[in-house]
């Protein structure tokens, strides 16, 4: 039991480990956009705006992010209906903010701490990191969902888990789930 979910654990990072690295890069990239343009705009154009400074750098960054995780990231998995697929990363963009939000709200109004250090550690941090990790999910699974096991590089991520579960039937005697595939 423990060998199985031992060879689970590293069929799933082995499938993941490339898209992980890209897509922290990406989003390390989009962040210094986004604090370059917010902190541009603050001291230029929006010198007293600024909700308005840090709304257009977060949408600039998030255009920079969609158009990097679509080109690099998720390259292999990028929707033919582009406008599908913006629209969708408009979407988990939007609950990603609002995950960082209901943590700035937690902190304040559930645990009532009000200082400046706290509100900025519960929504630059821990909002940050937790829609982080949904962000990533949400468009490995629903944004950039589309399969092509011909991108070199990903044509054999499908086989570790097919072999790990191939070798499961072997040693348990297991029978196969109506839908799988067969043993090759």
């Amino acid at each position: 039991m423990i060998n199985a979910i031992s060879d689970r654990l590293r069929g799933l990072v082995s499938l993941f480990w490339r898209e992980v690295a890209k897509f922290g890069t990406v989003g390390g990239l989009a962040f210094v956009v986004d604090s370059a343009v917010f902190i541009w705009l603050l001291n230029g154009p929006l010198h007293s705006g600024e909700v308005w400074a840090k709304s257009i750098a977060t949408i600039i960054a998030s255009i920079f992010s969609w158009v990097a995780n679509r080109y690099w990231t998720f390259r292999h998995r990028k929707q033919a209906n582009v406008v599908r697929e913006a629209v969708l990363f408009a979407v988990m963009n939007g609950v990603g903010l609002l995950i960082a939000a209901g943590c700035v709200a937690v902190t304040k109004y559930v645990l009532l701490m009000t200082d400046k250090v706290s509100i900025f550690v519960a929504g630059s941090v821990v909002g940050l990191v937790l829609g982080t990790i949904f962000r990533f999910f949400a468009y490995r699974f629903w944004v950039f969902n589309e399969e092509l096991d011909s991108e070199p590089g990903y044509e054999v991520d499908h086989e570790i888990f097919d072999h790990h579960h191939e070798d499961r039937i072997a040693v348990t005697g297991e029978q196969p789930v109506v839908g799988e595939q067969p043993e090759r």
